[in-house]
């Protein structure tokens, strides 16, 4: 098949396939409004010194529900939006937090700030900051920093791939090497050449071939031994290259850290977010047994 321009906006430009997009976003700042309001939570809280004056290097902590069973600390929860790096807020998925805070998880959703006004190679450092920042912190609000699990939607998945990635012990004195026990990347990005040939979105990343790579998580294969995993799923009724991602990354990594790559029934690129907090999805399931509630 002759990939055209044309092809790649097809094959990733997932909102633009699904007629009632507005209207899923819509129920996702309804939701979420209803979670800030309900849940106890810390909201717009700085993680790093920048964040003080930029929204974009906050995040919003959402306290659990009920006691984590077995142990007097809960586990963390970091949940990264997508939006393709360029869009969206973490108040767009304050609603994710809900089922999990009601089962004895801390949440929390940290926010990046978006291209092109900064680069993606910058966003990933933002999160690498973000997850440093809950190792250090979580304990403070009744969170195990030795049980940080991460998911992440679309370009959020992209970003929970890279922190599965990251070697922790170079970004600060203290990080284990296993800071993030187990990432659930949901409709994840992970081989990312064809973005930089999709129109759409290519001006707005500005990505070169060699920041493509770079920024690649199946062109990052494991150097060392992990304790935890990933978990890749990816909705059903999604674009062949959405599902071939997945592939790319279990591939590279091996069968043994991408231990699940699924698709979710019945599901596109926005209502599989509907799954990932719906308790009778092998979705939600997963991220619930990684969290050990």
């Amino acid at each position: 098949m002759l990939k055209t321009p044309q092809w790649y906006d097809q094959q990733y430009n997932a909102r633009a396939g699904i007629p009632d997009a507005a209207e899923h976003l819509q129920r996702w700042a309804s939701r979420s409004a209803a979670a800030r309001a309900q849940l106890r939570s810390v909201l717009d809280v700085p993680y790093t010194e920048a964040g003080h004056h930029n929204p974009g290097e906050r995040l919003d902590i959402f306290l659990p529900s009920a006691p984590s069973a077995g142990s007097p600390a809960a586990p963390v929860l970091i949940h990264i939006h997508g939006g393709y790096w360029r869009a969206l807020d973490k108040q767009d998925q304050s609603f994710i937090a809900q089922p999990f805070c009601e089962a004895g998880a801390l949440v929390l959703v940290p926010n990046y700030n978006l291209c092109p006004q900064v680069t993606l190679a910058q966003i990933v450092m933002q999160m690498v900051q973000a997850v440093a920042w809950a190792w250090a912190h979580a304990a403070e609000y009744g969170g195990d920093p030795h049980r940080i699990v991460v998911t992440g939607h679309s370009a959020g998945g992209h970003l929970a791939a890279m922190m599965m990635a990251c070697e922790w012990p170079q970004v600060a004195p203290g990080l284990p090497a296993d800071v993030v026990k187990v990432a659930v990347p949901v409709s994840g990005l992970f081989e990312l050449e064809p973005l930089r040939h999709a129109p759409f979105l290519s001006s707005d990343l500005g990505l070169t071939a060699a920041e493509a790579e770079r920024l690649s998580p199946a062109l990052l294969p494991l150097k060392r031994p992990r304790a935890g995993s990933v978990q890749a799923f990816v909705g059903e009724q999604e674009s062949p290259e959405f599902h071939r991602q997945g592939r790319a990354l279990r591939e590279a990594w091996g069968l043994r850290v991408v231990s699940a790559c699924e698709a979710v029934p019945g599901c596109h690129h926005l209502s599989v977010m509907d799954a990932l907090v719906d308790p009778s999805t092998r979705l939600h399931q997963a991220v619930r047994r990684a969290l050990g509630v």
